[in-house]
């Protein structure tokens, strides 16, 4: 008689106790998935792994301390074959390329159900890629987008803080008249209305944070 495969070992990396408590909970029926460690932040979440080399890791984006995606890059410099899902509550097309680039091998959102959670640990952990449908959708809707350039994030990262564009280009060191060029630009590319539009759109994409 053949021995019964070996559970899957999870990281659960999350800044909400009640969330990682949740996870746990789940796990809790399900045998072929079990608890290897689990973290708060991203610096936590890197000394989790190299202790425990779990087969998956959950991944938030947010956290205290170090992001996620910072979490994740530095991981998968150390492990590359880390197989890691994010799990979180933004959709924004610039977060999940992101992530992806960064070595994600799934994106899934915190509202998703837990069958669909827990058959998406099941399939990266046997070599699959994985995207929810609101990601999928994202991606798709702003495929053909032009994306912003460095400075012009920058400038919607100072506008979102709410800066005036005489306090943005003394900010950068540029002119005024720069300032008012990306703003332009800005305002084109993401087909906003006007300054704050733009800023929540921003947000919303992942192009800056809140």
């Amino acid at each position: 008689m053949s021995a019964a495969p070996a559970a899957i070992r999870l990281l659960v990396v999350d800044d909400h106790l009640v969330f990682r408590s949740g996870i746990i909970a789940l796990l809790a029926t399900h045998h072929d998935i079990s608890l290897a460690a689990e973290a708060s932040n991203g610096r936590e979440a890197i000394q989790q792994f190299r202790m425990h080399r779990p087969d998956v890791t959950l991944m938030d984006l947010q956290m205290p301390e170090m992001s996620g995606l910072d979490a994740m890059i530095a991981i998968r410099d150390e492990f590359p074959d880390a197989r890691i899902i994010v799990l979180t509550t933004y959709t924004g097309d610039v977060q999940v390329l992101r992530a992806m680039k960064a070595g994600a091998r799934g994106y899934l959102l915190k509202n998703l159900p837990q069958k669909e959670l827990l058959d998406t640990i099941r399939a990266v952990h046997g070599g699959k890629k994985m995207l929810s449908p609101e990601a999928s959708f994202q991606l798709a809707e702003h495929a053909t987008d032009e994306a912003l350039t460095a400075g012009e994030i920058e400038v919607l990262r100072l506008i979102a803080a709410g800066n005036a564009n005489k306090q943005i280009a003394a900010r950068l060191s540029i002119s005024e008249e720069t300032v008012k060029g990306r703003v332009k630009n800005i305002l084109s590319k993401l087909d906003a209305n006007d300054r704050t539009h733009a800023a929540t759109i921003g947000v919303k994409r992942g192009i800056i944070e809140a």
